[in-house]
């Protein structure tokens, strides 16, 4: 600890509110702040003016749910490619007043009428091209982010959802200066946006992508969260809007020039009508004296984090070199990934063997199979989560399927002063979503649906199926001590959010480095592949070192593209004494925005 509070205190750290910076359009941009050490709550994000709204309802005496919630909306205004109410997420939640961590399941749901082939072309048999399904009806789901926030709210929130939403509202009306991470982002979708009429109109004024630097404003999104605070979630879920949104999945608003298909859904009002968020019990493993929750099937993160943290227990990496701590690593994620595609999918419709994919039992057997010196020729079978655990267990065949999990999404963490936290992640899944803008109400509608398998195979447990919620990666993490809340972390980044978490989570717990240094410190992605996904900085840091091990590394994405970089960190830190240290990325999608409430304790 001596050495976070002296390395914190020498940097430019000991930030809690964000000034401003006039820009070309004469508009005022928060400054981005990317770790603050503070008092009463704290708030991170991938967004400063989402942060500054979260922090302001701590001070204003709302709890962490509260300012979780108005973050997210904010979020779905300044990250609208990434979040927002046409979307869904999962939110894990720390009760200071009974010591429980919950989970709210906002995962999105296929409609009752999808139909199992529905991403198959019946000409060939073989599933659609991906970039045409994305952008299309076909891929959207039951929006699930709105249900989130009411749960939330009614639950374990101070202010009703009028007052929450309020503050977002406001922020679209005025709107918020654009960045350079929010160009690129939409010139990287400009030839499907094209294609969709209100989006270009939303997001393409005079055919191009708003300028670095210029004011956007989204009166549209601002009009639908004041419906939504006046009249409460039936005003999405039932009524015009609903029927608005059953309308474009089916009938896609495309201009007469579109080149992409668009294909058209199966939304319709009744699936919204029907739409039902879920509490869940969270996943929980035992590591190195520490209690990791996270989020339980639908999503994958909790027992794929879970059980990884499981295989790496017993071969104790804060002992080892740094290239040997990263090699076991790399082995242990491609083991749990390969029982995260054998075995977890909607656990409404699939068995998940979730206590056994997290037991030690399970977890030692498949680490005995890491072997120290050579890397594993992936992709690895998947291990048998039967009980019955020996030193080296049987092990049965799995196919490598394709990952069409979008690296868009976005997450973050909350705190408050009773000691509340919530780490919340939220997504529309690829960045754009499905391009479909809802007309005249200012948010894109998600394309989650391609996170199923497109092509139906009954022994794959993320077929397609009506009414199931596709898996997900999405992995919102609390890990207590002693009882007490330590770490809250999450990340976007589709099935790569995984791999941040767990490579997080180990840069800080045993490899010594504080939490800005995990966070920032460079990263790889080896989900059960062949070769290793990872940032350009990793390669040219770790990938002579690792080679003699057998790894092989394939950079993220194209330089200077927004698939370059692994994941956006968003994390809270519990510190001796009532102090938080709040984290987010100093560099990534343009750098995070993390502050505290106050810079001393306040009575």
């Amino acid at each position: 600890m001596k050495k976070l509070v002296a390395t914190l205190s020498a940097g430019t750290l000991i930030l809690t509110a964000f000034t401003a910076t006039t820009t070309t359009a004469g508009a005022q941009a928060p400054t981005r702040q990317p770790t603050s050490i503070g008092y009463g709550g704290a708030v991170s994000s991938v967004d400063p003016d989402a942060t500054n709204i979260g922090l302001d309802v701590l001070r204003r005496g709302g709890n962490a749910v509260d300012a979780a919630v108005a973050t997210a909306a904010a979020l779905g205004v300044t990250e609208p490619y990434s979040a927002g109410i046409g979307g869904g997420g999962y939110f894990v939640y720390y009760n200071a007043k009974t010591h429980k961590v919950y989970t709210i399941d906002g995962r999105e749901t296929a409609p009752a009428t999808m139909p199992s082939n529905a991403f198959v072309n019946p000409a060939t048999g073989q599933a659609y091209p991906f970039a045409q399904l994305v952008t299309s009806g076909v891929s959207i789901g039951v929006p699930g982010t709105l249900a989130t926030w009411d749960r939330a709210l009614e639950q374990w929130g101070s202010l009703s959802l009028g007052k929450a939403l309020k503050p977002a509202a406001d922020l679209a009306d005025r709107g918020f200066v654009v960045d350079p991470t929010f160009r690129l982002q939409t010139l990287e979708n400009k030839d499907r946006f094209a294609q969709v009429v209100p989006t270009a109109k939303l997001f393409l004024p005079n055919g191009d992508a708003p300028q670095v630097g210029s004011l956007f404003k989204n009166p549209e999104l601002a009009a639908t969260y004041k419906l939504i605070g006046q009249q409460g979630p039936s005003a999405f879920y039932s009524g015009a809007l609903a029927g608005e949104m059953a309308a474009v999945a089916k009938n896609p608003p495309k201009t007469a020039d579109a080149t992409l298909p668009f294909f058209p859904g199966y939304l319709q009002t009744s699936d919204l009508a029907a739409y039902k968020t879920i509490d869940r019990k969270p996943t929980k493993v035992r590591y190195d004296g520490l209690d990791v929750y996270g989020m339980p099937p639908s999503s994958s993160g909790g027992s794929t984090v879970g059980e990884a943290l499981n295989i790496l227990q017993p071969q104790h990496i804060r002992q080892m070199s740094t290239t040997q701590a990263l090699h076991t690593y790399l082995e242990a994620s491609a083991l749990a990934f390969a029982d995260r595609g054998a075995y977890v999918g909607d656990p409404a419709y699939v068995d998940v063997p979730l206590k056994e994919l997290l037991s030690k039992g399970f977890g030692a057997e498949r680490s005995c199979l890491i072997d120290p010196q050579h890397a594993a020729t992936k992709p690895v079978k998947a291990g048998s989560p039967d009980g019955d655990y020996s030193k080296c267990g049987k092990s049965s065949a799995v196919e490598e399927r394709p990952d069409t999990e979008g690296r868009s999404t976005t997450h973050m963490v909350a705190a408050d002063k009773w000691g509340n936290v919530v780490s919340y992640t939220l997504t529309i899944e690829q960045t754009g979503g499905s391009g479909i803008t809802v007309p005249g109400r200012g948010f894109l509608l998600n394309n989650e649906l391609t996170d199923f398998s497109a092509v139906p195979d009954p022994k794959d447990p993320n077929r397609v199926e009506a009414g199931k919620r596709p898996r997900s990666s999405m992995s919102p993490t609390i890990v207590l001590r002693g009882g007490r809340p330590y770490i809250a972390l999450g990340s976007p980044g589709g099935s790569t959010i995984i791999t941040t978490v767990l490579q997080t989570l180990t840069n800080r717990l045993d490899r010594g480095m504080t939490l800005p240094e995990a966070i920032a410190a460079p990263r790889a992605s080896q989900r059960n592949t062949a070769s290793v996904t990872a940032e350009q900085a990793f390669i040219d840091r770790y990938g002579a070192a690792l080679a003699p091990y057998g790894h092989t590394f394939t950079p993220a994405g194209a330089p200077g593209s927004s698939a370059s970089e692994i994941g956006a960190v968003a994390a809270l830190e519990f510190l001796p004494g009532g102090a938080i240290l709040a984290a987010a990325e100093p560099a990534r999608r343009g750098g995070g925005a993390a502050g505290t409430a106050w810079p001393v304790r306040v009575r």
